[in-house]
């Protein structure tokens, strides 16, 4: 992984002490809010509905078990014992005190972390696949380019201020795990006739008030120009992206797009890159990708028998369908013969009749998983859109091992890609700008779907539900979506069915009227009936979710749901 050269560090250095005085002067009334504002949005800090919350950066969502170390140490220090991983892969600290974020940044620095542009109007994480590296189908690893995007991006002067918050993902492979096409950009990774790499390049996607899916706008970008015609869509947003609106959903660059059309808004694109930046200084070389890509060597991975690998797992299988099922739900296939990437779900639901909000995660359990990783994945450790973490490089016969000890911290629930992997904000629990609780509503249908079965028989479903219109959980996007919204100071909960963040990239359609607080399991009980009963079964094999919706439309889900 990317390592800080002293420039880098130096760099971020400076800007703790620059932050640490501002937040002197800030608490001392010597700097005015609407002056400390703006700067503490571009360290990161947020104010929320009790408390300040820090985001803090995992550019591409990628750790080494001795950041991870630090980030358990702040939390018990500085905070309640515990963060929470976001669909960016970054972590927030939702209780710290502000006269000690300073603090908590010096000692982020000293791991080569940050939380420079989490927030504000400038470009964000830029975020790729959790499998990046280890997938088979993969045209290139992403990450090399993600890391050649962070560095142009960090600090850019130009584009410091922009009209809104920017996000860029970037994919390798046909699999869509990282939401491309409600970016801002979206680009991904591919090969032309002649074999050489380039990109896909998709504008003005994204979710919130006025949900878009993005389109594409150049279909082959040969990669050295990967940063020049970066540059240029920036430029173009810079010039003519609203600023005059109070309603900040008009400001995103998908609005922009929108307003022109795809057309128009390529032709400006166009004439700036040509103009002023195409084959220029920001043209990329075959030195600085092979920099780039010499951050991510491949590991010295052991050559593996890999029918006695698969001999001994079909006996662990055999003795214990717990682990069985965990290998099923929660490990994926690795381009090595031998490894497997194994997923940690945080959605660990209820734990000893509490429940575990999604995305959250102790310390003891970051302690835990930093140890995990030395011993069983490089000491890497990555995080995902969805809210979980990954080991990318596991031996098969570590599995079982790994396994027993993940049980032990509550890590090891195997139920990814079912109902309860749920991607879920915080709401109005936390957030200032949420409109209803969401935890509440997660913890309702943990308890109401909790059969392991029953949720495997369903299959695939992603369910992401959201506190309010910005969307921090994708909520249109999901198979289920669940919208909280506010009546009259009571909370409801507004449904949507059949969106997808994949390759098929689509926005959901809403079932009709929200629905009460304590209606919102028993609703989704109904939906899934019309489903198990009028699905297609070929052999052993159900109509997935997401085609049935596809097929039979919204109104069998409505008369079930109203009648």
């Amino acid at each position: 992984m990317y390592k800080y050269t002293h420039a880098d560090q130096a760099m971020v250095d400076e800007r703790v002490e620059q932050f640490r005085d501002q937040t002197r002067r800030y608490l001392a009334g010597e700097l005015p809010e609407e002056q400390y504002l703006p700067l503490r949005l571009q360290n990161g800090l947020y104010i929320q509905r009790h408390a300040p919350m820090l985001r803090i950066a995992v550019p591409y969502g990628l750790m080494a078990s001795y950041q991870v170390r630090k980030l358990a140490e702040i939390t018990r220090k500085y905070d309640r014992g515990y963060g929470h991983f976001t669909t960016r892969t970054n972590l927030q600290l939702n209780w710290p005190k502000l006269e000690q974020v300073p603090d908590i940044l010096e000692e982020l620095a000293s791991v080569q972390m940050h939380a420079i542009q989490t927030s504000g109007n400038c470009i964000r994480n830029t975020t790729t696949d959790p499998y990046a590296g280890v997938n088979a189908n993969e045209v290139e690893d992403p990450r090399p380019y993600c890391e050649i995007i962070r560095q142009w991006s960090t600090f850019h002067p130009e584009f410091a201020f922009l009209p809104r918050k920017f996000k860029i993902a970037v994919i390798g492979s046909p699999e869509d795990r990282a939401a491309t096409q409600v970016h801002d950009i979206g680009l991904h990774l591919l090969k032309n006739e002649d074999d050489e790499i380039g990109f896909e390049v998709i504008v003005g996607g994204g979710l919130g008030r006025t949900p878009i899916i993005g389109k594409t706008i150049n279909k082959f970008l040969p990669r050295k120009h990967l940063l020049s015609y970066l540059d240029a869509i920036l430029r173009v947003y810079n010039l003519h992206g609203r600023r005059d609106s109070k309603a900040k959903y008009k400001s995103r660059i998908k609005i922009l797009v929108d307003s022109l059309g795809a057309k128009e808004f390529t032709k400006l694109v166009e004439k700036e890159w040509e103009t002023y930046t195409k084959d220029g200084d920001l043209t990329l070389s075959d030195e600085n990708f092979a920099t780039a890509k010499s951050y991510f060597p491949e590991f010295d991975y052991d050559n593996i028998d890999e029918l006695d690998s698969k001999s001994q797992l079909a006996k662990q299988f055999a003795q214990n369908k717990g682990f069985a099922d965990w290998y099923t739900h929660n490990t994926v296939a690795h381009k090595v013969a031998g490894y497997r990437a194994v997923l940690m779900s945080l959605k660990a639901g209820l734990v000893d009749g509490k429940y575990v909000p999604a995305g959250d995660i102790t310390a003891d359990q970051l302690d835990t998983l930093a140890d995990l990783a030395d011993k069983y994945s490089f000491g890497e450790i990555r995080s995902t859109h969805q809210q979980n973490l990954v080991f990318a490089d596991v031996k098969q016969s570590d599995l079982y091992e790994l396994w027993q000890a993940l049980q032990q911290i509550n890590l090891a629930r195997p139920n990814i890609g079912t109902l309860t992997d749920m991607i879920v904000c915080p709401g109005f629990d936390l957030c200032a700008l949420a409109n209803a609780t969401t935890y509440n509503i997660a913890e309702q249908i943990e308890k109401h779907f909790n059969d392991l079965d029953y949720l495997y028989d369903l299959g695939d479903i992603q369910l992401n539900m959201s506190g309010c219109m910005n969307a921090c959980a994708h909520h249109h996007v999901g198979d289920i979506g669940i919208l909280g919204v506010d009546k009259k100071g009571e909370h409801w909960y507004q449904i949507s069915l059949g969106g997808s963040s994949k390759s098929d990239t689509r926005l959901g359609n809403i079932l009709g009227r929200s629905v009460a607080t304590d209606q919102v399991a028993p609703t989704l009980e109904k939906i899934l009936n019309v489903y198990t009963d009028q699905r297609h079964v070929e052999g052993d094999t159900p109509e997935p979710f997401a085609d049935f919706v596809q097929r039979v439309g919204i109104k069998p889900f409505k008369e079930a749901v109203y009648g």
